[in-house]
């Protein structure tokens, strides 16, 4: 193996908690990925990796040697970027990460399409239930909703996406609509569990003033679309994107509250690397997304 495939190979172990998920990633049997990383310490005469049955941890020659690694690749990645712009046929590989409600029922169907086009791509689509670290992971491209904080990355705006508090007329028959903030602490909350807290913070502005609820009740989940089914069931009153509740809200099977008060938005970005080549297919995937999400959330 050449010194850019060890260099490559070790950016997958960095990013990876195992051995097994090196090996799933790059279609290897385990034993061959243990292998070629006994093989690479060996060649520099140094450890790279502490193996324990749970995770990897980098050595501080490990850590060394992915930072070193990382803009020797990147450079390489950007000069085939720069040929491969001068050509109308997209080729090489593709890897776009997405969480998983909106992947599954949104981004899925995208790339599907999207490969139906450019057959000579190779694209790898992961999701996964919270948004990912893209300096830190070996994806090209990311979809996410919410501008990403980190001002190393490009983040390019696909569509705005308020959210929406809303319930299902059965429960408001019961127990009647709220009108302002403040009647939100009567009512069943849905709570959409995430990163281990025991409620959810919902914030309202409205005539430039901010409110906020702690939203609780007797039914949570940690995903989202159960938390959805919940509503629809008539448990409560649930906060979700546009995205996710479009079609119960055009149907009347969800009734959306509190309308005279904006809630925060999570509009939806496409987010990749600051390069100085960006390559065509990350672009002509980007422009793609855009086109087809102002048509599947007019």
């Amino acid at each position: 193996m050449s010194t850019i495939d060890d260099l490559t190979f070790f950016q997958h172990v960095a990013t990876r908690d195992s051995l097994t998920a090196v090996a799933r990633e790059l279609g290897l049997s385990l034993p061959a990925v243990s292998k070629r990383l006994t093989q690479l310490e060996q060649r520099l005469g140094v450890l790279l990796v502490q193996r324990t049955t749970r995770r990897l941890t980098l050595t501080s020659e490990g850590m060394l040697y992915m930072e070193s690694g990382q803009p020797i690749l990147q450079q390489l990645e950007e000069l085939e970027s720069a040929l491969s712009n001068r050509q109308a046929t997209l080729r090489g590989r593709l890897r776009i990460n997405g969480t998983l409600g909106f992947g599954r029922r949104h981004l899925a169907p995208i790339v599907s399409s999207f490969a139906v086009l450019h057959p000579e791509l190779e694209i790898s689509l992961e999701l996964s239930s919270q948004p990912i670290n893209l300096l830190d992971q070996d994806f090209d491209i990311a979809i996410c909703l919410g501008e990403p904080p980190d001002s190393r990355l490009i983040a390019v705006h696909m569509l705005d996406n308020p959210r929406v508090l809303c319930a299902a007329p059965g429960y408001l028959d019961r127990v009647g609509a709220p009108q302002c903030v403040d009647d939100l602490a009567s009512h069943n909350c849905i709570v959409l569990r995430q990163l281990g807290s025991d409620y959810a913070l919902w914030r309202f502005h409205k005539d430039g003033r901010e409110y906020s609820h702690k939203a609780r009740g007797n039914l949570s989940s940690n995903h989202g679309e159960v938390a959805v089914q919940l509503a629809l069931e008539g448990h409560g009153l649930i906060m979700r994107s546009y995205w996710d509740v479009r079609e119960q809200l055009a149907n009347g099977q969800l009734v959306a509250l509190l309308t005279d008060y904006q809630m925060p938005k999570a509009n939806i970005y496409a987010v990749y690397q600051h390069r100085r080549h960006i390559a065509q297919r990350i672009s002509a995937f980007a422009r793609y997304m855009a086109s087809e999400l102002t048509q599947r959330l007019p």
